[in-house]
């Protein structure tokens, strides 16, 4: 968190716990897949999600690269890093701490994926890249904020990066490829319209976000901010030990996780509530297994619990719902918990 522009805590947030649970499982499993979060203007939304930057891991990557290739990574490295390892040289590495890449709603297709100089490569043999927000995002959360107003040739240009890990950028017979692997976290308000079902489909998980109801929720909410605005340094100075104790948590899930091997017991209770809330495809079984995998990680457990699943399901399956639309689809969830009961327990 920077001094000069102290961002509102993440533990300060007061309530949308599905919002925060969101957010913090795509942290500690990036493959998840992101995040929508859909609700009125005034909810937090983009308030929780620049938060979240404070709460970011640091990542082992090779030092000078614009893309930050990730150590011991293979398969996705850019050309530079790629023909450096492939020398036999060693890299140098540096620890850089994972950020929140913001991709403006008015951002063109070039400030998205980068510009190939062309007189360059004529004139001198050499490819000549200049970086996007695709290059800036790989390794990192990339940001939209009114996602929904997105033009649709920059949602093609998202859906095949976040598709294939790669942004590729291809310029009068000249191409050029490098890694663009991004926790996508998208806000909107459905009452500026719908998101394409493809995009929709993109995102691991999804949330509904209300404003609060309850008159001591809404005073709190109110107090926080106000001894925010009127000494920000202070007021997130009192909520440091809060927020190293969620840094703690995600460190240690990430540990955990890879010691968690979902089993044929949770492969086919996932297979059981997609199949009953008629969901199309694989990916919401995929993405219900991860999540609850990470819901467990992050309470400190190497075994899937009741509620781990049901927490999952609220998260991954109901965007994905074929039968009924999005708003309709809690009551259904009544029939969930009752196969996660009879396959986990009470």
């Amino acid at each position: 968190m920077s001094k000069d522009n102290p961002v509102y805590p993440f533990s300060a947030i007061v309530g949308q716990e599905d919002m925060k649970d969101a957010l913090l499982v795509n942290v500690v499993d990036p493959s998840i897949g992101g995040v929508l979060i859909r609700g009125e203007k005034g909810t937090a939304k983009s308030t929780a999600v620049r938060a979240t930057a404070d709460l970011l891991p640091e990542k082992k990557v090779i030092k000078d690269c614009i893309f930050h290739c990730e150590a011991g990574q293979t398969r996705y490295l850019c050309p530079s890093c790629r023909e450096l390892i492939e020398s036999g040289r060693v890299p140098e590495y540096e620890y850089t701490r994972m950020r929140v890449v913001e991709l403006p709603v008015s951002a063109t297709e070039d400030r998205v994926a980068g510009t190939l100089d062309i007189e360059h490569a004529i004139t001198k043999g050499k490819k000549k890249f200049e970086p996007g927000v695709l290059a800036s995002a790989n390794g990192n959360i990339l940001y939209v904020d009114e996602v929904n107003l997105l033009d649709d040739h920059i949602v093609d240009l998202l859906l095949d990066a976040a598709a294939m890990g790669v942004n590729f950028v291809e310029r009068e017979g000249i191409s050029y490829s490098h890694p663009s692997r991004f926790i996508l976290v998208g806000t909107m308000n459905p009452e500026e319209g719908d998101l394409r079902p493809q995009l929709l489909d993109r995102f691991g998980l999804s949330v509904n976000v209300e404003g609060e109801k309850e008159i001591a929720t809404r005073t709190e909410i109110i107090r926080r901010i106000l001894d925010f605005e009127r000494d920000p340094e202070k007021f997130c100075e009192s909520y440091e030990p809060m927020q190293q104790e969620i840094r703690d948590r995600i460190e240690g899930a990430k540990t955990i996780l890879g010691e968690i091997e979902p089993d044929d017991h949770l492969l086919e209770t996932a297979v059981k509530i997609s199949l009953l809330l008629g969901v199309d495809g694989h990916r919401s079984d995929i993405t219900f297994v991860k999540t609850a995998v990470a819901f467990a990680a992050l309470g400190g457990r190497d075994e899937i619990v009741r509620d781990d699943l049901i927490r999952a399901a609220g998260l991954a399956l109901p965007h994905r719902t074929r039968r009924l639309p999005f708003e309709d689809v809690k009551p259904e969830f009544d029939k969930v918990k009752t196969v996660i009961s009879e396959c986990y327990g009470k």
